[in-house]
């Protein structure tokens, strides 16, 4: 997709479709919708307005008008997008309104966008062109890749009409939403395209073409770095596994933190010996959802150049049953020393992950993130609207909570007492790799932060958005990326 910001007047621009924004401002739980037009020009109130009084349009969050030929306007169509209830809206709103609109335009063969934003001192010109940017592009995203009949809807070309001003947020918006899109590829791939081995393959290539130094290790590395807790999981596989370190440095680097992004890469878990019901299992390609947004924030940060040293370590193999794979009983020693008695084989992607946040340590990460599909019980426990996150450090998990607001994904902390740790106590070892039915995800976390130590550090268990089952009117089903973007805002934040 060509993108392009232009500023003047919207009326002028020549499209297929320009796209204006709407709210209603209307007071009151019985009050007849009372449409605003988020813009100041007159030829585009004048080419609307006969249409706003009839009825059949509320400015309803995501809600559609389609007019035709609008006298006055160069474009050849002019989309309305509500936003929803004035007082409420705020840009990441227009975020999925702009997407609303790529996933209105796309099956009717409209191939040119231009988006009009919002004017208003409610929406700031930076922030709204970067949303409106990131929502279009990501809407752009189909995972119908493999299809012999599939046909080419995606957007050729996308004008943002906005103040130059804007022009940096607008940029930033491209950046992470390719980004975010470069995610969502690597999590659609199933898992005969995208063994450990082509994981580390595809992010040695993204690390060539953004200038980042990236090393893919095998089996012998991990033997002889002593990660007893990554190969565990590794053994049961034919395929060999990938140790995958990207680092970021900045030109000048400054003294001050390094940042460590420690990913789960399973790129097909079957759960071992522990195996899965059959059904769904399809979507186990989808494990590897955190790796990915790792290597995607990589991507972004590469470009957005932040002043402050990133280390991103992705553990990337398959969870497979054979003659070779860990049994439930088996003791296992990780890179840290700490003995694991494996209780259930499929919950492996902590015992990789426990490896991965000992390894960036070594490698100089004074603090730490790490993301990963790593429960069910998060999802049970926060249903498909929010994903899990973790800290065990007040400053780097409000660091965290400002870059949700930033970003516009949703995260709900939920808690690391001490007295959950009694249940991942071991009988036979240090700890376990299951504490039981209550507060799977908890426990989860608790046996990760046992790797964590004292260094600062933040969970997010994304299990429960990873994957996306139904299409929403601003994106398409399938893998979303959750994660990437909330990651580099944290990272930029401490270059701020």
């Amino acid at each position: 997709m060509k993108t392009t910001l232009q500023s003047g007047n919207a009326a002028a621009v020549e499209a297929e479709l320009l796209v204006v924004f709407t709210t209603d401002a209307a007071t009151g739980k019985d009050a007849k919708p009372e449409i605003i037009l988020l813009t100041d020009e007159g030829g585009i109130k004048q080419a609307s307005s006969p249409f706003l009084g009839t009825g059949e349009f509320s400015s309803n969050s995501n809600e559609t008008l389609l007019l035709h030929a609008p006298q006055g306007l160069k474009a050849k169509r002019l989309l309305l997008v509500g936003l929803g209830k004035a007082a409420k809206a705020t840009f990441h709103d227009v975020r999925k309104a702009a997407g609303t609109a790529v996933r209105f335009a796309k099956p009717r063969k409209l191939r040119e966008l231009a988006v009009l934003a919002p004017a208003g001192s409610a929406f700031d010109p930076a922030a709204t062109a970067r949303a409106i940017a990131e929502g279009a592009i990501l809407a752009d995203f189909d995972p119908d890749t493999y299809r012999s009949d599939r046909k080419d809807q995606s957007i050729q070309s996308l004008t943002v009409v906005a103040p130059k001003t804007a022009e940096t947020g607008f940029n930033e918006g491209v950046i992470i939403a390719e980004s975010q899109n470069f995610t969502r590829s690597l999590v659609n791939e199933p898992g005969n395209y995208l063994t450990p081995a082509i994981f580390g393959k595809k992010a040695a290539e993204m690390a060539r073409e953004f200038g980042l130094k990236c090393e893919v290790y095998g089996a012998e590395k991990l033997h002889e770095l002593k990660m007893g807790a990554f190969w565990s999981v590794a053994q049961g596989s034919d395929e060999p596994p990938a140790l995958i370190v990207i680092t970021y440095e900045p030109e000048s680097v400054p003294e001050g933190p390094v940042l460590g992004l420690v990913g789960k890469g399973i790129t097909f878990d079957t759960g071992g010996i522990s195996i899965k019901p059959s059904d769904n299992m399809e979507k186990m390609k989808y494990d590897m959802a955190g790796g990915a947004a790792m290597i995607g924030a990589m991507r972004a940060i590469a470009q957005l150049k932040p002043a402050v040293k990133v280390i991103a370590v992705v553990c990337a193999t398959e969870n497979m049953p054979s003659g070779k794979a860990q049994k439930p009983g088996d003791v296992q020693i990780a890179m840290s020393g700490k003995s694991i008695e494996i209780i259930n084989t499929d919950a492996e992607g902590r015992l990789v992950l426990a490896d991965g946040l000992a390894y960036a340590k070594q490698l100089g990460a004074t603090h730490l993130i790490d993301a990963a599909t790593l429960t069910g019980a998060v999802a049970i426990a926060l249903g498909q609207l929010n994903a899990g996150a973790f800290s065990n450090d007040e400053e780097t998990y409000q660091r965290f909570r400002n870059a949700v607001d930033r970003s516009g994904e949703r995260f709900w902390r939920l808690p690391l007492d001490e007295d959950y740790r009694d249940l991942i106590r071991s009988d036979i070892a240090d700890i376990k790799n299951t504490g039981g039915r209550y507060g799977g995800a908890i426990t989860a976390a608790m046996f990760l932060k046992e790797f964590a130590e004292d260094t600062p550090w933040i969970h997010l268990d994304i299990a429960s958005m990873a994957w996306l089952d139904d299409t929403k009117p601003w994106t398409a089903k399938g893998p979303t990326g959750v994660g990437m973007r909330s990651i580099v805002e944290w990272v930029r934040s401490f270059s701020r």
